[in-house]
């Protein structure tokens, strides 16, 4: 939704091969449909991201690494704001983890 999906449909636009890194297969499967159908590109696909889990964003990461034969451009545009206080399971402070950890652990294991 909002500046991640438009941002998406301008690169579908452009025919590049989009993968939408969502937290809802539900929402992300709608997003890629809707990107598919108002851009004529089949290939924009969904992969299921949630960067408030570090273990998450290493099965992305380690997927994307394995599927993909190259990388051009990665828009890190995940974020929360305003939850309660919550503790992951992994032990870290969720919306910080959501905003800027899962985001700099992707961004690094991309880099490859």
């Amino acid at each position: 939704a909002g500046i991640g999906k438009c941002v998406a449909m301008d690169l579908a636009r452009r025919n590049a091969r989009t993968i939408l890194a969502c937290r809802s297969r539900e929402r992300g499967q709608a997003a890629v449909e809707e990107i598919r159908a108002a851009t004529g590109n089949p290939a924009v696909v969904l992969q299921l991201l949630d960067t408030g889990s570090l273990a998450s964003v290493r099965t992305f990461a380690s997927a994307v690494l394995r599927e993909e034969s190259r990388l051009d451009v990665l828009v890190n545009n995940a974020g929360v704001t305003g939850l309660p206080f919550a503790i992951t399971s992994e032990g870290l402070e969720q919306t910080f983890t959501t905003n800027y950890l899962g985001p700099f652990l992707l961004t690094n294991l991309l880099l490859g």
